[in-house]
């Protein structure tokens, strides 16, 4: 399956929703001031935000003056552009560090336990050798679920005891790494509300052992975020780069939802780079995020 494929398939609910209704709201029509009022209604609906959805009518009002344009169809491409101006591409990941040591931070249901098992197998599957470190202590279902990714992948995996020190956990995990010659350390976090302040000061403690384990690291601290979660999701991210530094941001269940705008709204905002994007259950369908198949995925005509 092709890049723009796989996009197109991943992104179909967000196509049909908010977005998709901007198709035909730029159709043949001349552009008048109800364009402009349905267009940030949309814009609105699809969580951009209002900031950020201020910013592009104001680019797009500012084209239309300069340029003359005169019917709404003609904003379809000056739209694309405005979006993609606003989406960070991603960096490339290099792993400059051996161990290179990698937290996984986001709230209670994201996904992070899953997108770290995907992660695994793509690296995996470029001959990296990974190793595992479950430090959510609080959550035996989630140890349990990574030992058994861990065991399908062949890979190694750190615990600790029910409701031990995640900080140890984590500790050990870093040193397991750096005796056993691991390319990735991969940290599975407990999933906090980013309201909770004695939670994410838990995190920050994690995160400074992880230091005292080897000095750098970690050396990426990765987000992930629901799609589904609207612009809630925005105060997640903030939250969390507060506390501990994140360096980039997992999209997951972007399959699943059906806006998708935030992700204008973080880079904008945040200045976080989206690293990758879940556009499926299976390990492949969580893909490193391609800006342009993401802006043609969603605008896509249902």
């Amino acid at each position: 399956m092709s890049i723009f494929s796989r996009w197109k398939d991943g992104l179909s609910k967000t196509s049909k929703s908010a977005f998709g209704q901007i198709a035909s709201i730029l159709g043949a029509s001349e552009i008048t001031d109800e364009t402009w009022d349905d267009l940030e209604a949309l814009l609105i609906q699809a969580d951009l935000g209002i900031e950020t959805t201020s910013s592009i009518l104001d680019s797009l009002k500012r084209l239309t003056r300069d340029l003359g344009l005169i019917r709404a169809s003609d904003l379809t491409l000056n739209l694309k552009q405005e979006l993609r101006s606003r989406l960070i591409s991603p960096p490339q990941i290099h792993f400059e560090n051996k161990p290179t040591v990698i937290l996984i931070v986001g709230v209670n249901g994201a996904g992070k336990t899953t997108t770290i098992a995907k992660l695994t197998s793509r690296f995996v599957n470029e001959g990296k050798k990974v190793l595992l470190g479950a430090a959510d202590t609080f959550r035996a279902a989630a140890v349990d679920q990574l030992e058994v990714w861990a065991n399908r992948l062949n890979v190694e995996i750190i615990g600790g005891a029910p409701e031990s020190d995640p900080g140890a956990v984590a500790f050990n995990t870093v040193q397991a790494g750096i005796a056993r010659g691991a390319d990735i350390v991969f940290i599975d976090t407990a999933g906090r509300l980013h309201t909770r302040f004695n939670l994410m000061e838990e995190l920050k403690k994690v995160y400074r052992v992880v230091g005292k384990a080897m000095d750098g690291a970690p050396h990426q601290v990765w987000l992930v975020l629901d799609a589904t979660t609207g612009q809630n999701a925005l105060n997640q991210a903030r939250s969390f780069k507060e506390a501990v530094n994140v360096t980039g941001v997992i999209l997951s269940k972007l399959d699943s939802s059906a806006r998708g705008g935030m992700a204008f709204a973080i880079q904008s905002e945040l200045g976080l780079p989206i690293l990758f994007a879940g556009l499926g259950e299976k390990p492949e369908d969580l893909t490193p995020f391609d800006p342009d198949a993401f802006i043609e995925g969603i605008l896509q005509s249902s």
